[in-house]
């Protein structure tokens, strides 16, 4: 089995799109079966790409950001939504660079063209730190409520879920090569 963890932004995050994260992905599973686990928005990701790919087998996915374009308004703020609107970026932190970077507008329009919530079919396991300020928990509840395909377990964590990973990772793996 080999595992990749592809970079989704290539470009950086000034260019970043939901269309052009899926491509990525589209390019690296070549209509294989595949099975994705994802953070954040790359839990929405993966649960979007599930939706539109049946070759998908399973999911894990880590406070999947679902409802993320809508939710941007309200964290931010009117002014400072329209200020990333009227300016085109928004500096924001990136976790994975652990460092600021701009974030360019059109992945709000791009994203405006997806569900809040896909509705994929495969069987999914969604962890979500109960403590989570970035992905409210009730996010993924309500999905897992409305998807019975979708297992909940609510960790005593945060968005990052880091020091719950020990917990997460054996079933993670156990169900990823289920």
């Amino acid at each position: 089995m080999a595992i990749e963890i592809p970079d989704l932004a290539p470009a950086g995050l000034e260019t970043l799109t939901i269309t052009g994260q899926l491509d990525v992905v589209e390019r690296l599973a070549a209509g294989e079966p595949v099975a994705l686990m994802g953070s954040s928005m790359g839990g929405y990701l993966a649960a979007l790409y599930a939706s539109l790919h049946q070759e998908t087998t399973r999911l894990v996915l880590l406070a999947p950001a679902f409802g993320f374009i809508r939710r941007w308004p309200r964290r931010l703020g009117a002014e400072a939504f329209e200020e990333w609107r009227r300016t085109g970026f928004l500096s924001t932190h990136h976790y994975a660079q652990g460092a600021p970077a701009r974030v360019g507008f059109q992945l709000i329009e791009d994203g405006a063209r997806y569900p809040d919530e896909p509705a994929f079919t495969q069987p999914a396991i969604v962890f979500h730190g109960r403590h989570d300020d970035v992905v409210p928990v009730e996010a993924s509840s309500g999905f897992a409520q409305r998807h019975p395909n979708a297992a909940l377990r609510i960790m005593e964590s945060d968005h990052e879920l880091i020091d719950v990973l020990p917990l997460i990772g054996p079933p993670a793996l156990e169900f990823l090569l289920g």
